[in-house]
């Protein structure tokens, strides 16, 4: 067997040549293709341009003329910061709260907004220092529930041309100064001697008109006067009790009263 050893360079360059526009067809291929999760989608740029939102799969781009910017699909949680705020009856408080939130459009979340979850961060911030300052503390600490919902409902209007849909908001800690609390505190001490007052003089009141028929009752049978006193002395004179008592018919000393007042 016969090598051409003239002929030898050439094949080698012409392998290195294969070589080489195989590496830029693997290189070219890799970011044409790309395969997107259910949980993402494409937002594609050509030439500056929109072209809409691709996936999931695999999605097919032009190199270096079409751009990919992933948005992802998926609930995100935002933890607002905590945020002094002075409620509309001037008590100072600290509050923070959570956002769940998602992308519902993708295109609308690139080209309408810088950064959708930097900008819905901000906007949380300041919707909750709004709301909270526009009511009482009472009614932040007895209605929290309407305020999520009042943050919820807000927050999702304004984000809506972005793209983005609020699915909650949950406001997390309330803090109150040192102050307040004891405040508060000595409130709840208050009321809750106030219905102790309540309680008791209903239940002397109640007492007071079952007196008032026993009188009555008396009145009508004298015996149960007598029946009365009988057990009054019978409580009295206890098994510890030293005094005893000899209760005495009134009949019997009848008599007696009546001749005294004869004499006389």
């Amino acid at each position: 067997m016969i090598i051409d050893i003239s002929n030898l360079g050439s094949i080698i360059s012409n392998l290195g040549s294969i070589f080489v526009a195989l590496f830029l067809l693997m290189i070219i291929l890799s970011t044409a293709i790309k395969v997107v999760p259910e949980y993402r989608r494409l937002v594609l740029f050509r030439l500056g341009r929109l072209v809409g939102s691709r996936g999931p799969g695999i999605v097919f781009i032009v190199p270096f003329i079409d751009k990919a910017v992933t948005v992802d699909l998926r609930i995100l949680t935002l933890d607002v910061p905590v945020q002094e705020v002075i409620t509309k009856d001037n008590v100072a408080i600290k509050v923070n709260a959570v956002v769940y939130f998602r992308v519902l459009e993708p295109a609308k979340s690139v080209v309408e907004v810088e950064n959708y979850v930097v900008a819905t961060s901000q906007l949380a911030q300041t919707t909750l220092r709004s709301v909270v300052g526009s009511v009482e503390l009472d009614e932040v600490l007895s209605s929290r529930e309407k305020i999520n919902q009042e943050l919820q409902k807000i927050i999702d209007e304004r984000t809506d041309p972005w793209g983005i849909k609020v699915s909650a908001v949950e406001v997390k800690e309330l803090e109150l100064p040192e102050g307040m609390k004891r405040a508060m505190a000595r409130q709840a001490e208050a009321e809750r001697e106030r219905r102790a007052k309540i309680i008791a003089a209903e239940g002397e009141l109640q007492a007071a008109a079952k007196l008032s028929e026993a009188a009555k009752q008396m009145e009508t049978s004298p015996i149960t006067l007598q029946l009365r006193y009988l057990q009054t002395i019978r409580e009295i004179s206890g098994d510890r009790n030293t005094t005893t008592f000899f209760p005495v018919p009134v009949d019997l000393l009848k008599p007696f009263i009546d001749k005294l007042s004869g004499g006389k």
